[in-house]
């Protein structure tokens, strides 16, 4: 394998398909880019292991924050057909990303990004990639090295980020495990919500719980995978 980077060259002009309202629609590359600013990301298939939990969650994630950077829109492209596509989408929840389906390869193979995984039973994919496309022309590329198997080392939202913006501040993974009428709980929540920082909740039990901390006391606050502690200690991260 060898792969050109294509920064200054337009993207090739190939169909892409998509389900809107229940229909299959096509159409061009070009008409999906003129006058827009996009970032695309390649990935080898839907519904696969890093695409599923790392690849499309984080672009979805990122996503206000690309707008804040004056990108209109996210496109995920994957040679599968748009009907798959569009499963993964629900099954993602990603309401923020574009799911576009470059069904006989024709947009991947004129980036040159076009591999056999013949060994996976995949057939001809695409080679794991992101770039920023501004009027057609594309601006950035990354492209995961060319190692055995399946890299995942610069296509990711973060890598994108740190090109866009390199002292913007990417959002914290924020988890709380709760439990129901805890007044802890909804005051860590409620802190959260004042600086307008999004979070997850998880119910937890006891065990669950005891797993993860030596306090069972809710809540139990997470921030970038690392333990905060209850509600006090949350509000003075917060200041």
């Amino acid at each position: 394998m060898s792969f050109d980077n294509r920064e200054g060259t337009r993207v090739p002009n190939a169909p892409l398909q998509f389900i809107e309202d229940g229909k299959l629609v096509t159409r061009s590359s070009d008409e999906l880019f003129r006058g827009r600013k996009v970032i695309v990301f390649g990935l080898p298939g839907a519904f696969t292991p890093t695409c599923s939990t790392a690849h499309v969650p984080r672009y979805e994630q990122l996503h206000d924050t690309f707008a804040d950077l004056g990108v209109d829109d996210i496109v995920c492209v994957s040679v599968n057909d748009a009907f798959v596509m569009d499963a993964w989408r629900k099954d993602e929840n990603a309401e923020h990303v574009t799911f576009a389906a470059d069904g006989n390869g024709d947009f991947t193979d004129g980036l040159g990004l076009l591999v056999e995984k013949r060994d996976l039973g995949f057939g001809a994919r695409s080679w794991r990639y992101s770039m920023l496309v501004d009027d057609g022309k594309i601006v950035k590329q990354f492209i995961e090295p060319e190692k055995p198997g399946d890299p995942y080392e610069v296509s990711d939202a973060d890598t994108m980020l740190g090109y866009l913006a390199p002292d913007r501040e990417a959002p914290h993974d924020i988890l709380l495990l709760t439990k129901p009428g805890c007044s802890h709980c909804a005051r860590a929540k409620g802190a959260l919500r004042e600086k307008n920082l999004a979070f997850e909740e998880v119910t937890a039990t006891t065990a669950m719980l005891r797993a993860v901390s030596d306090d069972p006391r809710t809540p139990r606050v997470f921030v970038d995978g690392k333990l905060i502690g209850g509600a006090d200690e949350l509000i003075a991260w917060l200041s």
